[in-house]
């Protein structure tokens, strides 16, 4: 795995590429700004970027649109955005744009190292790993939402734990349930969101983004 990091922090950005050159992780460049991890990614052509929300030069929105970019050039690009704090504008603009291969997670989950990797392997997998405090808060902006309000508090659960990129076997797992119980549980959040089976559409792919979206819609 090839992997590019932008982060303006030098003490982080220089723990973060030890860590994953631990674990056999090729970290190809480092960057301290959008402008110098777009130039990385075109150079090195990585298969992941991992990048801070916000770097120099106003140190408001710079990571999330140099991911975005990032994406439009190389399509197949694995983003994992860190954040200090939860931005949940930032996290769903991100995530709605495209749904695989992409990851939003708070910087304090690096320091919980099984966790970040995991997050960064399923992310490169072209998985999803949005944070349990970003889905968390979302989850609690969205509940006047007609149809999420449909949902039994287990099915919010498995929704929530669905947005955070986890399969049915992790969720089954997490929840101490079946995985034929989760899977009917799915079914009951599909039915209950309108998602039709013979929709042109992943549903699984569209619940997670009918939630996130609901979520910007309210911030």
């Amino acid at each position: 795995m090839r992997i590019v990091i932008a982060e303006d922090d030098p003490l982080l950005r220089e723990g973060l590429a030890l860590l994953l050159r631990a674990e056999s992780l090729d970290v190809v460049a480092t960057a301290d700004t959008g402008d110098k991890v777009l130039e990385a990614i075109d150079e090195h052509e990585p298969d992941v970027a991992i990048l801070d929300v916000r770097m120099p030069p106003t140190h408001t929105d710079e990571g999330v649109r140099a991911a975005v970019e990032a994406r439009r050039r190389r399509p197949g690009l694995a983003v994992l955005v860190l954040s200090a704090y939860v931005e949940q504008t930032f996290a769903t603009e991100l995530l709605t744009g495209g749904v695989g291969g992409l990851g939003y997670l708070l910087k304090e989950r690096v320091g919980r190292v099984e966790q970040f990797l995991d997050a960064l392997h399923r992310v490169a997998s072209g998985g999803t790993a949005i944070d349990p405090e970003v889905v968390a808060q979302l989850f609690t902006r969205s509940r006047q939402d007609t149809r999420l309000e449909r949902l039994s508090p287990r099915e919010r659960e498995v929704l929530a734990l669905m947005a955070e990129g986890l399969g049915n076997t992790a969720i089954a797992g997490r929840l101490f349930v079946t995985d034929g119980a989760v899977h009917k549980h799915i079914r009951s959040i599909f039915a209950k969101l309108d998602l039709s089976p013979a929709d042109q559409v992943d549903r699984r792919v569209a619940a997670v983004l009918h939630y996130l979206e609901n979520a910007r819609s309210r911030a």
